[in-house]
């Protein structure tokens, strides 16, 4: 039977570079689209207080179901390997971000991964030896600053320690999308889900227990909304997001990461009617055009200019 990543391959060689490229970056951004209804969702329709019960259900649950459904285990040095992984991208940052959540309007909990692609940046020149551009660390900066004009002049009241959440967040998330890329995977895409998902909901689940006590009794909607969250906000956008990782430059993926506060903000306006000042919509304009900034290599188009030219 043919793996994952030779049937991968098999596509991609029918279709152009650039073609792939754009179709892989879409499916990548389902991720963050995803993930940015979780602000909503904690906010308006689970239990208060539960940062750590709420990213242990998210994870776990799934986790197992995929565990389960494929059979397939971690060898050798791939135990260690998806503790770690699953740690940095699903028990610390669900923990963080529901701290984030719970204590921050949800388009400023989210655009606080505006930090994450200047972090990706440092972290796969020194793990994964990939230069970037000052293209892309210029939008990285420009990132941040719709960040700070966000944040720092926004006229709703922050929370300290919802903040650091929400960076320290990001720098998770960070160090575990470049640790994915530098070591790959072994097996194909819904395993190796379902090997993070399950690492990191068990890294959660005694933290919950010990902090927050034993769960309390949840409600019908209270069960759905965790249903969201663990399937499409989860288990599909964790699997997409790893893909893109696996297949895409870190450096210009890490910005998709900005889309999930437009979901935020645009559910928090919609839904709850959530007005921002003239400041914070030039602030989140700025950070949403650095995500698509970041997806063009200058030098490429270049490239593909001058061979438009020289064919003429």
């Amino acid at each position: 039977m043919p793996s994952t990543q030779s049937t991968e391959s098999a596509w991609s060689r029918s279709l152009s570079s650039s073609t792939v490229t754009l179709i892989l970056t879409g499916l990548t951004a389902l991720a963050p689209i995803a993930w940015g209804t979780t602000y909503l969702v904690t906010t308006e329709y689970l239990p208060p207080d539960r940062p750590l019960l709420s990213g242990t259900l998210r994870a776990l649950p799934a986790g197992l179901a995929v565990l389960a459904a494929t059979r397939t285990w971690p060898a050798g040095h791939w135990w260690w390997r998806s503790a770690v992984l699953g740690t940095l991208n699903i028990g610390a940052f669900f923990a963080l971000l529901f701290v984030a959540a719970y204590r921050l309007p949800g388009g400023i909990a989210a655009t606080l991964n505006a930090v994450q692609p200047l972090l990706v940046a440092g972290l796969a020149l020194v793990l994964l030896g990939e230069h970037p551009t000052r293209w892309r660390l210029a939008w990285g900066v420009a990132g941040v600053l719709g960040v700070a004009l966000m944040v720092l002049r926004g006229t709703i009241p922050l929370d300290p320690l919802g903040v650091a959440a929400g960076l320290g967040g990001a720098g998770a998330m960070a160090l575990g999308i470049v640790l994915t890329r530098r070591w790959g995977r072994p097996v194909g895409l819904l395993p190796f889900t379902g090997w993070q998902l399950t690492a990191g909901g068990l890294f959660l689940a005694p933290v919950a227990l010990l902090v927050e006590g034993g769960p309390p009794p949840l409600h019908a909607s209270e069960l759905l909304a965790y249903a969201w969250l663990a399937v499409p906000g989860t288990l599909f956008a964790y699997a997409l997001w790893f893909q893109g990782v696996a297949r895409l430059p870190v450096s210009a993926m890490s910005f998709l990461g900005l889309l999930s506060p437009a979901v935020a903000t645009g559910l928090g306006w919609l839904v709850l009617g959530q007005a921002l000042t003239p400041v914070q919509i030039g602030g989140f304009a700025l950070a949403l055009a650095a995500v698509a900034a970041a997806q063009i290599n200058p030098q490429d188009v270049r490239a593909r200019v001058r061979g438009t030219n020289h064919h003429r």
